[in-house]
């Protein structure tokens, strides 16, 4: 039905709908900035953990908290990635490759949100401290560390949610 509606409109109208999409998306909590994936990642990751018995239940962190994005009610930190692609978004915060100082723990998991290309929701994944140390990945340029999205990460991962047809 939807499909319907856009094919009716002209090209400035269809390009208004994502104007329209990200305030609603807005209005009703699930987004504060532009950034889209990211944010509905942190969302939607959230809302699962919240809705799902035997999960814990998070919570959003405070607006600017470094390192983190959530916080379960035991105290558990949790930083969430979302994609649609092959890699996270960077991880600041951590030393450099070449610094001989030990990482500080900054949090307690990882949530890995995966989007289809289409942006529907594909996986959710978690990992813990270690498994993040162990395949994080430097990026040279943004001078922080990321994930590559791979099947050795992902046998490492605990699995959260695979949605049907992923």
């Amino acid at each position: 039905m939807i499909k319907e509606v856009f094919k009716n409109m002209d090209d400035y109208e269809l390009v208004g709908v994502y104007g329209e999409w990200l305030h609603e998306l807005k209005d009703r909590g699930m987004i504060r900035t532009n950034n889209v994936v990211g944010e509905l990642g942190e969302y939607l990751a959230i809302k699962y953990y919240q809705d799902t018995p035997g999960l814990p239940k998070l919570q959003e962190a405070p607006i600017g908290t470094q390192n983190i994005d959530a916080i379960s009610i035991n105290g558990d930190r949790y930083s969430i990635k979302a994609t649609s692609g092959n890699v996270t978004g960077v991880f600041y915060g951590l030393n450099d490759p070449d610094s001989i100082e030990e990482d500080k723990q900054k949090f307690e998991y990882v949530i890995i949100v995966l989007f289809n290309k289409d942006f529907t929701l594909k996986t959710i994944l978690e990992m813990d401290w270690e498994t993040f140390m162990n395949h994080k990945r430097w990026h040279k340029r943004m001078r922080a560390w990321n994930l590559s999205i791979n099947k050795q990460l992902e046998n490492d991962c605990k699995v959260i949610l695979t949605s049907k047809g992923s």
